[in-house]
């Protein structure tokens, strides 16, 4: 149950929060579906916004009328054709693409003593975030490989809450997606929402990355440290 009187942690999504690796995951989706010859475009695209590699690919495969075309063992080697792209695509990622704002929050929480973790349902983003040069602000990062159920499903907040030792009625959780702020609700956390105003309609607080800040939080949901 959310406990909105104090808060003791705070965790992130990655792609769209602390860095749009987004953009990556759409070169690289573009580039197997033209192989594959199936229509796919950045409209589509944000069909596959917050959820896993294989779903992502299911939902491509069925906007091709291929769902039935390929064995299980085929798709996981597409999906991982996809990753091997995406990661290569992703060695240009640096510090300076960490979105604006979200820097200085890291700082101000870890300054008060406030615990972070990162749930990203990306099994790239240990490598992002040092890609990031930014692990120092996380004191846990999640294992998406070990989560049963990716969202909307709660796991990966609960995950993180537990190895932070904090109660998840304690946390906050930042998304921008809309299955993330469901994911979130579910954990029992409050949820800080930083998509679009349609995406994160069930976000109890809707800012942008620049937005974020510690007493604003505070103040508009009433709590304490």
């Amino acid at each position: 149950m959310i406990n909105n009187k104090i808060l003791k942690a705070v965790i992130f999504d990655l792609d769209g929060v602390v860095t749009d690796s987004a953009k990556y995951h759409y070169l690289a989706w573009k580039s197997l579906a033209d192989e594959l010859g199936i229509p796919f475009d950045e409209e589509y695209n944000e069909k596959l916004k917050g959820i896993s590699r294989m779903e992502s690919l299911e939902l491509i495969l069925k906007n091709g009328n291929s769902e039935t075309k390929y064995s299980a063992f085929e798709k996981e080697k597409l999906a991982d054709r996809k990753n091997e792209h995406y990661k290569e695509l992703i060695k240009e990622i640096k510090p300076s693409d960490i979105l604006p704002g979200i820097e200085n929050f890291l700082s101000e929480l870890k300054s008060h003593n406030i615990k972070t973790a990162l749930a990203s349902v990306s099994k790239n983003a240990n490598f992002i975030i040092k890609q990031l040069q930014a692990e120092k602000y996380f004191d846990y990062i999640a294992d998406a490989a070990s989560v049963p159920n990716t969202k909307p499903f709660p796991d990966i907040f609960l995950v993180c809450a537990k190895n932070l030792g904090i109660q998840p009625g304690e946390c906050i959780g930042i998304e921008d997606a809309k299955s993330g702020i469901e994911a979130i609700h579910r954990a029992g956390m409050l949820a800080v929402g930083v998509g679009t105003l349609s995406e994160m309609a069930e976000a109890d607080l809707i800012l942008s990355t620049k937005e974020l800040n510690l007493n604003h939080i505070l103040n508009k949901f009433d709590i304490k440290l």
